[in-house]
């Protein structure tokens, strides 16, 4: 059985920008405070909502010292490292080890992708030069390339790579991993509106967007499903649907910055090439923000 990294809700945390577009690190400290004292099992740095695309190396390894920082070993840091240039991932991985992060999210290369066979020798040589334990992260709707259950099997024999964030949106695809893997690869809900489903098939939690605004709620989806509270877990997933459906209205992280802002956080703008949602867009925020107790 593979060494379980968390179990539950990690928080695929947004990177607070100050006005002039520099990362605001301060903020970023109190906003990983108000996840840990809400329920949130880990921190996710630098993924996608985290807006890894656009931030500079020193950035990026500033974003995950200040999160090792802040957690102080409250809750793991899985830090994203993944590049479609395996030599640029090895040093950023080796760089987050370093800093102290608990593991590495790594997702699949994009726009130059590779063949099945070059997936296994990517990440392998990613995981063995870092020597730290690794979440695959399979979302082909960005990348262009699906990591396919045999070769997710084949993965799976590297002890360190210990899950999968799956963000395909293809529930048989994931069983199909879970009956290859089983004990051998952790699956993590790379969807919100899935998180339900995935626990379903044996999975271990979720890294999860919705977790920024509302943390307790999407640890208490997992904890309950765990505790043996099935109904009341698929009610709570099913209750989130109509804020998870907004908070995906416009290429994420721009929808859940927009409601950070709006519950009073300094999350400010995406940068370019993401822009502000759409007026149409704020208000189907604004009313499921509402319908959701969110906003009185």
């Amino acid at each position: 059985m593979k060494k379980v990294i968390f179990t539950g809700s990690g928080v695929a945390i947004v990177t607070p920008m100050k006005p002039d577009g520099q990362v605001d690190f301060k903020e970023l400290g109190r906003v990983i405070e108000f996840q840990i004292e809400n329920g949130t099992d880990s921190i996710v740095i630098c993924g996608t909502t985290g807006e890894s695309a656009t931030l500079k190396d020193g950035e990026h390894l500033e974003c995950i010292r200040c999160a090792v920082e802040t957690t102080a070993g409250r809750v793991p840091v899985i830090a994203g490292t993944g590049s479609n240039d395996t030599a640029h991932a090895v040093e950023m991985s080796r760089e987050a080890a370093a800093l102290g992060a608990d593991a590495v999210l790594l997702v699949t290369p994009y726009y130059n992708k590779t063949s099945q066979a070059g997936l296994v020798k990517h990440f392998n040589t990613i995981v063995d030069a870092a020597g730290l334990p690794a979440i695959l992260y399979n979302v082909p709707s960005r990348t262009g390339i699906n990591i396919q259950p045999e070769t997710a099997l084949e993965l799976s024999k590297n002890l360190l790579i210990c899950g999968i964030k799956e963000a395909s949106g293809n529930i048989s695809h994931v069983a199909e991993i879970a009956a290859a893997c089983g004990d051998s690869l952790n699956i993590y809900s790379g969807n919100d509106d899935q998180i339900v489903p995935l626990l379903a098939l044996g999975g271990k939690g979720v890294i999860s967007v919705l977790s920024n605004i509302a943390p307790q709620y999407t640890h208490d989806i997992c904890a309950k499903w765990f505790a043996g509270e099935t109904a009341e877990s698929l009610s709570m997933q099913l209750k989130a649907v109509p804020l998870i459906k907004a908070l995906f209205a416009d290429v994420n992280p721009i929808p859940v910055k927009w409601a950070m802002n709006r519950l009073g956080w300094n999350a400010g703008d995406c940068r370019l090439p993401l822009v502000a949602p759409s007026a149409a867009v704020q208000a189907q925020l604004e009313t499921a923000m509402q319908e959701f107790g969110l906003l009185k």
